[in-house]
């Protein structure tokens, strides 16, 4: 049946597009052969879950390419007892992964409407320690601070938003794309330091404050 379809595709994207490209973290492998990412795209984009690349959700956003994914889970380092901060649910397809990496993730989503369908979804798999919230997800969530972990979907123009900044726990890392003139690159912010780990593109992350 279709199951064993998407299994031996999941294994497949593990090998190929993760393994072979440097993802080493067995913890966050695990996670993404463990995913059903099938489930967390449109119905007609079925067929395409496991493709390398990204596709289209609705409301203008993408769930991104299983690459990008592994390799944001994999910078957050995370050894399981972390509560984790996603800004940008999309799908719900990265809180799913993290979720299997972290004790708890709060994921913040601006379009109500991806959120319910992301948290629905998060709900029928069984994914209950991920909480999905509504709003602007450069504000982070002060109230649940510090995060262990902070993962952030879109691009943050010049800089990761300072909010998210002062709402990691010391030694915890902030993972997000950044633009600076032309050019976007993937991030790591841990105590103060930064390192670009990788070119990207991600949709723009959008704030109240803009």
């Amino acid at each position: 049946g279709s199951g064993t379809t998407s299994t031996d595709a999941r294994a497949r994207m593990v090998q190929r597009q993760l393994r072979r490209r440097g993802i080493h973290d067995e913890r966050v492998l695990d996670a993404m052969g463990a995913v059903p990412r099938e489930r967390f795209v449109p119905e007609d984009q079925r067929r395409r879950a496991y493709r390398d690349g990204a596709l289209r959700i609705g409301e203008g956003q993408t769930i991104s390419q299983p690459w990008i994914v592994a390799c944001m889970a994999q910078l957050l380092e995370l050894d399981g007892d972390e509560t984790v901060l996603e800004v940008g649910t999309g799908s719900g397809y990265a809180a799913a992964v993290l979720s299997l990496l972290c004790a708890e993730v709060v994921t913040i989503e601006r379009y109500e409407s991806l959120a319910r369908q992301a948290g629905a979804t998060l709900a029928e798999l069984g994914y209950a320690n991920v909480e999905v919230l509504v709003g602007d997800g450069a504000r982070g969530a002060p109230d649940r601070a510090p995060f262990g972990g902070i993962s952030v979907t879109a691009t943050a123009k010049d800089q990761p938003p300072p909010a998210l900044v002062g709402q990691l726990a010391p030694g915890a890392a902030l993972v997000c794309p950044v633009a600076r003139g032309r050019r976007e690159h993937l991030i790591r912010l841990r105590d103060g330091a930064e390192e670009a780990i990788a070119a990207v593109r991600f949709v723009p992350l959008v704030s109240d404050e803009d």
